[in-house]
């Protein structure tokens, strides 16, 4: 079994902590979809009630440090912060479907150290530990997850995000494409091999931070879209700029050459 560190146990746990109203309200969202003012209202409660719990439960275990939660909260430019995006695919949330994660990332001095991305309602938890690897917890052991080793970009299986452009790019890629409106669950699953590229523009920096280290840590690279030299380790470009691709390194230069176009 991997050694996980009190400090990433403490976030997880944090984490379930969090996710453990949503269950509830995911099943009474299925039944308000017929008053459109009233499920919105609920799920933006239930999405203030997990960024609370998770302020609180993190501020207990590291009081110092700042929190970036929302869309518009000032990036810091050095020191120690979580980033938190309580309910990342907050519109299929809404809308009773279950492609929704809660990502949690702690990054000190502008380094991704720790990152959780947890999908509930599927009970599906991927975390990473810099330097130690990524893993899926299992109910009686973690599993190593590791990216795929495709090297055949037209057979991929790529998660897009929702720009009209990049759709029309990742099909140029492959005509392997699901778009489904949760940035945090694509890096994930890009992470344990489920998909073998995520395209994604204009996300939040709170949806990608704990992606971008489980991708790191399951041996594949992010590349931010744009760059004359994509192999960039530039943390605030690949991370704040909202536009990266993930892939392995077999696949790189298909990519960066389409999406460059």
């Amino acid at each position: 079994m991997p050694y996980v560190s009190p400090s990433l146990t403490t976030i997880v746990n944090s984490v379930k902590k969090a996710a453990n109203p949503l269950g509830r309200d995911f099943n009474e969202l299925e039944h308000l979809q017929n008053s459109v003012h009233g499920g919105d209202m609920f799920a933006m409660r239930s999405y203030e009630r997990v960024r609370n719990i998770l302020r609180e439960e993190l501020a207990k275990f590291k009081p110092n440090y700042a929190f970036v939660c929302e869309k518009n909260d000032a990036i810091p430019p050095h020191g120690n912060y979580f980033m938190i995006n309580a309910i990342d695919g907050y519109n299929n949330f809404a809308h009773g479907n279950a492609n929704f994660a809660i990502s949690v990332a702690m990054i000190e001095n502008n380094t991704i150290v720790s990152g959780v991305v947890y999908n509930p309602i599927r009970d599906e938890m991927f975390f990473a530990e810099k330097g130690s690897g990524a893993f899926k917890e299992g109910f009686r052991s973690h599993e190593r997850i590791r990216i795929a080793g495709g090297k055949d970009v037209a057979r991929a299986l790529i998660g897009c995000g929702s720009d009209a452009d990049f759709i029309g790019k990742a099909f140029a890629l492959s005509s392997n494409v699901t778009i489904s409106g949760t940035a945090a669950l694509d890096l994930a699953y890009v992470a344990a091999g489920k998909l073998d590229i995520a395209l994604l523009t204009n996300a939040e920096a709170t949806a990608l931070a704990a992606g971008i280290l489980l991708v790191k840590e399951a041996g594949g690279y992010i590349f931010a879209i744009g760059q004359t030299d994509t192999r960039s380790e530039n943390l605030r470009q690949a991370l704040f700029g909202g536009n990266i691709f993930a892939c392995n390194e077999a696949m790189r230069q298909k990519i960066a050459e389409i999406v460059a176009k």
